[in-house]
């Protein structure tokens, strides 16, 4: 399965957002954009720039390719309503996605990485593939066969509890399921990206 497997904090610099949480001690330190000679002034963006920034900055904040990404665009784009709050929602029910929201692993990277290695079921049945997206109704439980896998013996202390309370599903800590009851809002989302800018990208 194909995936980025970029340094996250190299990334993280270019954007100048950080894309995983490692990545926030990282941008405070240096915020050169990365390179041989560590550029200190990243000059005035164009509007085409930014643009392009804003689309990189969440295709790898989610964790997705190019071609995945302008797909999700493209559907995006066919839905009524708008297309941008609609990308956003169609990222957000990605399963790996909502294991990290659940707080079940400490990054999408992570939550990615559960998923392809099968610990998880959708409605009774293993899957293995993160960008299956969930709806209304759907339930995500671990798998019998790694309740006792260390990872998640010691859950609270390889993904603390993130405390997250969210609208559109429910989780249970200790049993390790995720039940879905809606869809999430563009506030659930991350409040820090400019939609419009993706919008506009694909417009061109």
């Amino acid at each position: 399965m194909a995936r980025d497997t970029s340094s996250i904090v190299k990334m993280s610099r270019r954007e100048g957002y950080a894309l995983h949480p490692k990545a926030h001690k990282a941008l405070v330190k240096r915020t050169t954009i990365p390179g041989q000679h560590g550029r200190n002034q990243r000059g005035k963006a164009s509007q085409y720039s930014l643009q392009l920034r804003e689309k990189q900055k969440v295709k790898r904040l989610y964790g997705l390719l190019e071609k995945q990404f302008s797909n999700l665009m493209k559907e995006a784009s066919k839905k009524q309503g708008e297309s941008g709050a609609i990308l956003l929602e169609l990222l957000e029910r990605r399963l790996d996605n909502l294991v990290y929201r659940a707080g079940f692993a400490p990054s999408r990277r992570a939550a990615r990485q559960l998923v392809t290695h099968g610990h998880f079921m959708m409605n009774d049945r293993r899957v293995d593939i993160p960008s299956i997206r969930v709806g209304n109704g759907d339930v995500v439980s671990l798998r019998p066969k790694s309740v006792n896998n260390e990872y998640f013996k010691k859950l609270d202390e390889t993904s603390p509890d993130n405390n997250l309370i969210s609208s559109w599903f429910k989780k249970d800590r200790k049993k390790v399921t995720i039940t879905v009851s809606g869809v999430p809002t563009r506030d659930e989302a991350e409040p820090d990206i400019k939609e419009q800018l993706i919008v506009e990208y694909y417009s061109r």
